[in-house]
Formats: structure tokens, sequence, C-alpha cells
């Protein structure tokens, strides 16, 4: 598949990478000189440096011959106007990163396909979290009957050291399956032997009735925050705050800048806003910190947002949530005081992959801290697993089936479970098995 891609930053240069590594045909289109030379130094895929706006430009990346435009600029115009020329040239499928709410029904009226604004998408997630409890991720699969639930090993934990086959002895009523373990940034696939460390990025797979009984065996709580404070103004703050508000969560807002601290207080008449700097010790202890559930540092600067993210959670708050621009570094701090963390990229990325992967394939997910995804996909007629057990499928390390859902049932397989057409198969893999992965479905 031809892919144009216009802007090469946070969410344009992740899906070239995930799109050119699956061995599609991409092209990214960069106005700015420094970031396309970045880009094609570290991305397989032809980077023009242009307006992707430009008629000469796009046609220079060959947009004529395209099957899919995305276009992920920081600029909405620059979105739009890009799409406008996509539908002169009758690119089959079109996608827009647009903010801008009267734009946005300007570019649907362009018949894009898939309209996304990154900030909404990050804020739903960030809404979800709020309601899940002390949990890092909380994604519902097989029409919500299966979760994928993520955690932290705490350094008190007491199955440190054991392997997940010795684990399993030990607990009663185990009904769950520890799918992948996320250490220090390298994502591994989880066997019997996978031993846990402390601050060991955790993904679990779980019926939805059985998810007390996961919360429980990693010592979390799933009850959902009443008290949320906000860290920043940015608009991913002003976004989540909203959402939380409207759901019936006391909502604090601090932010430094007394000029923006008087406008969001304007928009966000239920939201209790406070004016000083968030990372303040003094004045989180002062709006009740250790009475709070949930932190939520959201500034536009990763450092700032560890830092808050720390104070709070040595104040006393129950569970902290940090931003993150470069993921790079949630690999390094996350689970060692930081609980969950969000990056507005990996939120569009999911929502783009959901889209560009639909058909037989019918949820796409990934994490901030690993470049695996969990991807919902049915079994054709056609496939070569129907009729195999688990075992006799001989899955490769890089790769494993955490759920299914065959009808109205959905469970959690085991090594003698077989494959059946209709089956939902929730699957994690590491990019090197994506392709395998989607071969399941015929």
């Amino acid at each position: 598949m031809r892919i144009v891609i216009v802007g090469a930053g946070a969410v344009g240069s992740y899906l070239a990478e995930k799109f050119s590594y699956e061995g599609h045909d991409v092209v990214v289109i960069e106005s700015d000189p420094a970031r396309a030379a970045e880009a094609q130094g570290e991305i397989d895929c032809l980077v023009i440096n242009g307006n992707g706006a430009a008629a000469e430009t796009l046609k220079q990346a060959g947009l004529g011959d395209a099957d899919l435009l995305i276009a992920v600029s920081s600029s909405d115009a620059v979105n739009v106007l890009a799409c406008a020329a996509g539908t002169k040239l009758n690119i089959p499928r079109k996608v827009a990163r647009v903010e801008d709410p009267q734009l946005k029904a300007e570019v649907e009226a362009l018949g894009v396909d898939l309209v996304i604004d990154p900030g909404e998408a990050a804020a739903r997630e960030l809404l979800q979290l709020a309601a899940s409890g002390e949990v890092a991720e909380k994604i519902e699969f097989a029409n919500g009957e299966l979760v994928l639930l993520g955690a932290y090993v705490d350094a008190g934990a007491g199955f440190i050291d054991m392997t997940l086959a010795e684990l399993k002895d030990t607990v009663v009523g185990w009904d769950w399956l520890v799918v992948a373990v996320i250490r220090n940034g390298e994502t591994i696939i989880a066997r019997g032997s996978t031993k846990l460390a402390e601050h060991d990025h955790v993904l679990m797979m779980a019926r939805v009735e059985a998810t007390e009984q996961a919360y429980r065996w990693l010592g979390l709580s799933s009850r959902p925050a009443e008290k949320v404070i906000v860290l920043g103004g940015t608009r991913l703050a002003r976004l989540t705050a909203r959402m939380l508000a409207e759901h019936g969560i006391r909502t604090t807002l601090i932010e430094s800048d007394s000029d923006r601290c008087r406008v969001i207080a304007e928009q966000l008449p239920g939201v209790l806003i406070v004016c000083g700097e968030p990372t303040d010790p003094r004045l989180l202890r002062a709006d009740g910190i250790a009475a709070t559930d949930t932190v939520m540092a959201l500034t536009g600067w990763d450092g700032e947002n560890v830092l808050g993210a720390l104070a709070a959670k040595s104040l006393g708050a129950r569970e902290v949530i940090a931003r993150f621009t470069n993921t790079e570094l949630v690999g390094l701090v996350s689970g060692v005081g930081i609980d969950a963390t969000v990056s507005s990229r990996l939120s569009a990325a999911n929502e783009i992959l959901r889209y560009v992967r639909r058909g037989v394939i019918h949820s796409v997910t990934t994490f901030t801290d690993s470049d695996a995804e969990a991807i919902e996909l049915e079994v054709g007629a056609d496939s070569s697993a129907v009729g195999k057990t688990l075992a006799d499928l001989k899955l490769p390390h890089s790769m494993i089936i955490g759920g299914v859902q065959r009808g109205e049932e959905a469970f959690v397989p085991r090594g003698n479970t077989t494959i059946e057409v209709g089956d939902h198969l929730i699957v994690i893999a590491l990019p090197e098995a994506i392709a395998l992965a989607e071969k399941l479905s015929g």
C-alpha cells in the first residue's frame, strides 16, 4: 500500500516508522528542514521537505497514486488543504488531524474518512484511567468482555523473582493471563518461565468479571477517583478537566500563568482553578494533595510533569499520571513513583491504526513505553490456524494470544484451546510479528 503522510511530527513520524517497518511504500512531507532531515535519517522511507498543502509538493510525493493520505501536521489549515487535494485526486482513503471545531465540519465535507483530535483522544484515555483505579492501562476487547490491564510491580510485592508458572501454582482461582512484561523499555512476551521484578510494567488479560481478582493479586484498588488535581493549563489539561467535571469528579486545575488562569476559569466554571506553580509542595499540600485520588501532570514540559508527579506521590496522592512528549523517558521513570503515562501521539496513532487496519482487524492498541501492539482480529475460513490448538501453532516468542471471543463467550485461552472459524483473537505482538499476527485472520 502506498501511504502519503503530511507532517513528520510526533504522530506522523511514529506512523511512518510503523508502516514502513510493515513493508508499505511510505512518503512523508515535512515543511521544517531540520525535522525533515531528522526523519529521513531515522525512518526507512522517502521524506520530502516542502509544504504539504502545495499542489507541487503533493505531486512530487506521488499523491495521485496513493492508497491512503494521512494529514497530521501541526497546522489544521495544511491538513485541510492536503485533504482537499486528495479529494480532487480521488484518493481512496483520507485521514486528517484537526483540532479547530469549525474546521472539523469543513474537512468532513471533503469526504475525509477519519478526523482525529489527539488532545480529545488523550483526554478520553485519562478519564478512563481516573475511573479505573490504580492501573496504567485498562483496554476493553471483545465488546467489553475481555480487559487488558496494565500495572507496575511494587517494590514490596510478594511475587518478585518468582516465575509466572510458580505464581500460578500459588494463587487459588487464577483466571487471567500475563501476556507481556515491559522492563526498562524492553518488552518481553510472557511465558511460564518469565520472572517478575520490581517496577516491571505488567500487561495481563482477564475476563471482565475476573478483573477484581487480578487487581487484588497486583495489590491495586479499583475504586474510581472522586477527586482529581490537574497540573498545567495546556489544551490537554483543559479538555481533561472539563471531561472529569462533566462526569461528576471534583476537579482542581493548577496553572502558573495568572492571565491564563482567568481565561480557564471562564471556560471551566465547574473546575476549581488555582493560580500557582504546579510543582510547589506547599501549594499542593494546601490544595489537599494527601486526600486526592489522582493527580494528572499535563503541562507542556516533560521534566515538569515528572517533577510534579513525583512530588504529588511523595505528598500522599493515591495515583499519579504524567503526560510525555518524549516517550523514551517513559521506560526510565514509569513504575518509579509514576503509576501511568499518557501520550497524545499514541492516542492519535491508535485511532489511525484502528481505521487503517479495519476489516478482519477490529482494534489496535499501542503503549507509551513499548513497541508492542494489542490487536483484535477475526479468524476467517481460510486461516491456517483453524482446527489447531495454540500449542500446535508454535507461535514465535514475539507474540502471544491473550484472549478469545467465540460467539457470546469470551475467555482466556490455554495451550489446548482450539481455534475456530469466526473466533476473535486478542494478539499481543512485537513489530517483527505483526504481519504474522494479521495472517491468523486468513
